[in-house]
């Protein structure tokens, strides 16, 4: 597939290209220049897309348990590096 270049620099994605990055009208996509030389272009996913990819904890945590896990992770942590 390819695209031509407008003279502002513009060029459509190709049709099986925006159905494969499920692409709408007003979606915004990142490119990204790798050390090789090629480019990868990919979607930019909105931060509210993301809700509910990370499962929600069984049980509640209270700071209390949350500050008793730190420590003792940093208590081991220490005795690791001696």
């Amino acid at each position: 597939m390819e695209s031509a270049l407008t003279v502002k620099g513009q060029a459509t994605i190709p049709k099986a290209v925006r159905a494969h990055l499920r692409l709408e009208p007003g979606d915004r996509i990142k490119f990204f220049i790798h050390p090789d030389g090629s480019v990868v272009i990919l979607p930019k996913i909105p931060t509210a897309a993301l809700k509910g990819v990370v499962p929600a904890p069984r049980r509640k945590v209270s700071l209390r348990d949350m500050d008793a896990a730190v420590a003792e992770g940093a208590a081991a942590r220490a005795t690791r590096r001696r």
